[in-house]
């Protein structure tokens, strides 16, 4: 891998203009979300364009990604015309709450890796500190406008700090979504787990599916099993 850009099997991410590059957050949540039935799709924050190119090549949904910072957006862009479901990624340069605004419609899927340093230093880089701090996109945002353009039966999934996913939880509540499933992600078979991804909708489900992914066997090298099963059409 070169640092200015990521191979994947069917597309490759230029990320020499995005303050955040090619990570395991977004490629797990590209795999993980669920797209079943999905006719419509909205990427918050989408970078890179990495969540939205996935989620083209998973689904035959048309998909809308959303990015604020413009030098991302231009790199999205790029990507997007450069995959091969370009015809069915449109990318916008736009916040999150003006975006829901402007172009009212509903998402049967909506899937974000939102900015979660919400107390920590801040960065020296401007554009870096955008797309890590909450900012400009608080949790409380994500899910109020979520809310208001999933359809009845629509998803919203996420990946954020494992440490957040109660108070994720508390805001989704207060805004009408409940979670669904909950999938705990441990670095290796000895940590804690240090991501959560999430998913949440409108209809309240009769308890929420959870369970436990584990990204590296015990000699920290070797991918485990389960994480290469779930992202076998990414990885090269």
């Amino acid at each position: 891998m070169s640092n200015t850009y990521f191979a994947f099997k069917q597309f490759v991410i230029n990320q020499d203009r995005c303050a955040m590059k090619v990570g395991t957050d977004g490629v797990l949540l590209g795999a993980w979300a669920n797209t079943e039935g999905a006719g419509r799709i909205l990427d918050v924050g989408t970078g890179s364009g990495l969540i939205a190119i996935m989620m083209a090549q998973r689904s035959e949904a048309l998909i809308d990604a959303v990015e604020i910072d413009r030098e991302a957006y231009l790199q999205a862009m790029e990507n997007v015309a450069a995959c091969p479901w370009k015809d069915r990624i449109r990318v916008y340069h736009d916040s999150l709450q003006h975006f829901v605004k402007e172009f009212p419609g509903l998402y049967d899927v909506i899937v974000s890796n939102p900015p979660y340093f919400r107390r920590s230093l801040k960065p020296p880089s401007a554009v870096r500190s955008l797309a890590r701090h909450d900012d400009r996109l608080s949790y409380e945002s994500l899910l109020f406008c979520s809310a208001q353009v999933l359809t009845k039966q629509g998803r919203l999934a996420v990946i954020i700090p494992a440490t957040e996913i109660t108070r994720l939880a508390e805001i989704a509540y207060f805004h009408g979504l409940y979670p669904s499933q909950q999938v705990m992600i441990k670095p290796s078979p000895d940590k804690k787990p240090s991501r959560c991804l999430a998913e949440f909708t409108l209809e309240r489900t009769k308890g929420c599916k959870e369970s436990v992914l584990i990204i590296r066997d015990k000699d920290s090298v070797s991918y485990h099993e389960e994480c290469k099963k779930l992202t076998k059409d990414y990885y090269l």
